[in-house]
């Protein structure tokens, strides 16, 4: 028995270490290998040809056109005010008054001044001719008729001081109504009605902001100098006004304008240059002090191989990107001439009308099978996409 049992164990034991070799020497299967051959889904879109205008970006600072602080040109009390606290006026708007009686009396005491002295010049001016008559008949002597003509002369002279008294009079009566210097919006009313207003008072009555048209101070890199001053000789450079959003595109524009002042130097500690752009601002979207992005079309590039963004990927070897052709995508190395946030210009690689990947290109190699997936609205919804930086021309969008 135990002979028998012994070989039922050296039995058993070479059986188990030829299954064991059996199942080493069967080939693995690869898991992988039914992956290879499936097509990947990918989303597509297709090469097509426009105009692509070719924009710099800077920030911006939003300015009025006019910024006056309206002040009193006399002392005195403030008797009326006639404007509400955030109206739009026009130029010449009566604001406010002073108590004009003191300056009236001045006017009326340089009035009858110069009535008393136009009595003296006309009775002076008879002296004159009688005395002149008198020295012509030697029957005076000519000192007279000298000191008489002098005595002319002095009071037609006072009789000018008076008229210049008057005038001045007038010039402070007339500053008695204050009046709007120019269009725009009032602020804040700094003095009510029953204080005593000075000309020396540094805050003012209130403060008149000009909003339509308003006004943008941008900077750009000093490096896009040559292409803003050729945009510049070309004609009037458009520039458009975005909101500080991040992915807010044109559609979120908040208006359109020109410039219309390039700065006459660079700024040596910034490195930049500093323009100032013009807005219509019918809508009141852009309010002064705030802060706006701004680009400024350079130049337009016309009939150009356009594809999303998105498209373009970096390799150790330069830019590239897949087409669909046959159910199989083909890596095709590129050259982009321009990209920004909507579209990519390609001046190499690529024909009008190829089908171009634009989401799955990670799992892509060349000739990888792939199929077409219908885009959903979670995959068209603005950010929904990785962004990458923008290779732009001369290195700016």
């Amino acid at each position: 028995m135990r002979r028998i049992v012994f070989l039922v164990v050296i039995a058993l034991a070479c059986l188990g270490v030829w299954r064991l070799a059996l199942y080493r020497a069967q080939p693995k299967p690869d898991p992988n290998r039914a992956d290879k051959n499936r097509p990947i889904p990918v989303l597509v879109a297709t090469a097509a040809r426009a105009d692509v205008p070719v924009w710099l970006d800077g920030l911006g600072t939003v300015v009025a056109t006019n910024n006056v602080s309206v002040h009193s040109m006399i002392d005195g009390p403030l008797i009326e005010v006639r404007f509400r606290e955030g109206d739009d006026v026009a130029a010449g708007t009566v604001l406010a008054r002073i108590d004009p009686r003191p300056t009236q009396a001045a006017l009326d005491l340089a009035l009858a001044k110069k009535a008393q002295d136009e009595a003296q010049l006309a009775n002076a001016r008879l002296d004159e001719a009688r005395y002149a008559k008198l020295a012509a008949q030697n029957f005076t002597s000519g000192q007279t008729a000298d000191t008489a003509r002098a005595q002319v002369a002095q009071l037609e002279a006072q009789v000018r001081g008076d008229q210049a008294q008057i005038d001045t009079a007038r010039t402070n009566l007339s500053y008695t109504t204050i009046t709007a210097p120019n269009a725009g919006r009032l602020g804040i009313r700094q003095l009510d009605v029953g204080n005593i207003i000075h000309a020396s008072d540094s805050s003012g009555l209130v403060v008149i902001t000009q909003l339509r048209p308003i006004a943008v101070i941008f900077t750009l890199p000093q490096q896009t100098l040559p292409r803003v001053t050729a945009a510049l000789a070309a004609g009037p450079a458009e520039v458009i006004a975005l909101p500080q959003l991040v992915g807010g595109g044109d559609a979120a524009m908040l208006d359109r304008g020109t410039v219309s002042v390039l700065d006459n130097q660079v700024d040596s500690s910034t490195g930049t240059i500093k323009l100032k752009a013009i807005f219509p601002n019918e809508k009141l979207t852009l309010w002064p002090g705030g802060f706006v992005n701004v680009r400024l079309r350079v130049r337009t590039i016309e009939g150009a191989i356009t594809v999303p963004p998105t498209a373009v990927q970096t390799g150790p070897t330069g830019t590239y990107l897949f087409t669909v052709k046959d159910g199989h995508a083909h890596r095709v190395p590129v050259r982009v001439a321009n990209q920004d946030q909507q579209v990519a210009v390609i001046a190499e690689g690529v024909a009008e009308g190829e089908q171009i990947v634009t989401d799955g290109a990670s799992r892509l190699s060349d000739n990888s099978p792939v199929s077409i997936a219908t885009p959903t609205p979670t995959d068209t919804a603005p950010g929904s996409r990785e962004r990458r930086a923008p290779a732009a021309e001369g290195g700016a969008r």
